[in-house]
């Protein structure tokens, strides 16, 4: 081979990778752009739409793409069956994503669960909107009227039911009480959603909100936020407690607002009638929300001068949840001792029995936030 010809090779060869180097950045560029356009898969929980595309005795197979072929089989089509015998091929459906890659490929699919997920947001722009619904009454206890809004459990306290169904009793017998809410039993009202728990599956209506109407945000107008104001008790609640400022306006103390201090059951605290002093948080489309705590020392201001992380304290064990056990180290100071140090929820109930005292390190202390983590230290009951 002569001197040109191995030039003439080398600068072919240049040529070539020089070509290949440059075709594989324009692919690197395309593919780059494609994820970039690509929307994000699917995770567990998300609720996805797509079309039917076939039907046999075991499941329902629904065209997801680009993301794959979504599948509603075993418990989740026999939970749904009574929905799905009014499916055909074609159909757009609506489902929650329970698991991203099965076994199969597949992308398994929950009916029942997209339903109630749709529910709970629905429920949550109803009270955003002050939607009104007319929901049967299927129940009455002391405390107010059982019903159901699109299969979901609710409770009508009470206290939020217009002047003409309240039940005026004198010196509050609960039994004559009782007897008067049972009349509404099979009615239907005119109710709002006021609040809305996925977690607990609860709802809470009120009849208050519709008669009250335009005129509760003009009587609201009239106050500010931080105002001090009297008001009476009108009813207890598990969440709270709902206080009459003046004729046409109630608000709530929500069950954080009551106390520095845990509050388990603010019924156990208040009576309807009673007076109470409470400040004004927050005027929202007619809405006015309610401290009690508030006007009392924030008891963390103290506590930043006293406690740092590593300062060994004695706590008294008030409550359990799913975190772990709370313990109280004087009023209004509480911190958390999570499940992780002992392994499982019995052996920290074993070791951290409810009212007694113990022994901890502070793990976590942030005054600003009212947070303190605490670590067990003392396995001896004082």
């Amino acid at each position: 081979m002569t001197k040109d010809t191995e030039e003439t090779t080398v600068i072919a060869n240049d040529t070539e990778k020089e070509a290949a180097e440059a075709i594989a950045q324009m692919n690197a560029s395309v593919m780059s752009k494609i994820i970039a356009d690509s929307h994000t898969p699917p995770s567990v929980s998300d609720i996805v739409e797509g079309k039917v595309i076939a039907i046999d005795k075991k499941g329902v197979f629904i065209d997801l793409r680009p993301y794959g072929t979504g599948i509603i089989y075993g418990r989740e089509y026999i939970s749904a069956r009574d929905i799905l015998r009014k499916v055909n091929v074609g159909d757009s459906i609506a489902a929650k994503v329970v698991e991203v890659n099965n076994a199969d490929g597949y992308i398994e699919l929950s009916l029942k669960e997209a339903k109630q997920a749709l529910i709970w947001s629905e429920a949550e722009s109803a009270i955003k909107n002050n939607t009104v619904y007319d929901v049967p009454v299927l129940e009455a206890n002391k405390g107010g009227l059982l019903m159901a809004w699109q299969g979901i459990q609710g409770f009508l306290p009470a206290s939020q039911l217009k002047a003409d169904n309240y039940p005026r009793v004198e010196e509050g017998n609960k039994d004559r009480i009782l007897e008067e809410l049972k009349k509404l039993v099979g009615q239907k009202l005119s109710v709002t959603i006021i609040a809305a728990s996925p977690k607990e599956g609860k709802l809470i209506f009120s009849e208050k909100n519709i008669a009250e109407g335009g005129e509760k945000e003009k009587v609201a107008s009239k106050y500010v936020v931080g105002d001090e104001v009297e008001g009476t008790v009108t009813g207890a609640v598990d969440f709270g407690v709902f206080v009459k400022l003046e004729e046409n306006l109630e608000g709530l103390v929500h069950i954080s607002e009551i106390d520095w201090a845990l509050v388990e059951d603010p019924r156990t605290m208040f009576k309807v009638g009673e007076k109470i002093k409470v400040k004004v948080i927050e005027i929202k489309d007619g809405k006015v929300s309610l401290s009690i705590k508030a006007l009392k020392p924030n008891p963390w201001k103290d506590a930043e001068k006293k406690y740092k992380r590593d300062d060994i304290v004695t706590g008294v064990v008030i409550k359990y949840n799913k975190h772990g056990a709370l313990a109280s180290i004087e009023e209004g100071i509480a911190g958390l001792v999570h499940v992780s140090e002992f392994g499982s929820e019995p052996k920290l109930k074993e070791s951290l029995e409810l009212g007694k005292s113990y022994t901890f390190k502070i793990s976590l202390f942030d005054a600003k936030e009212q947070k303190m983590a605490l670590s067990f230290v003392d396995k001896n009951k004082k």
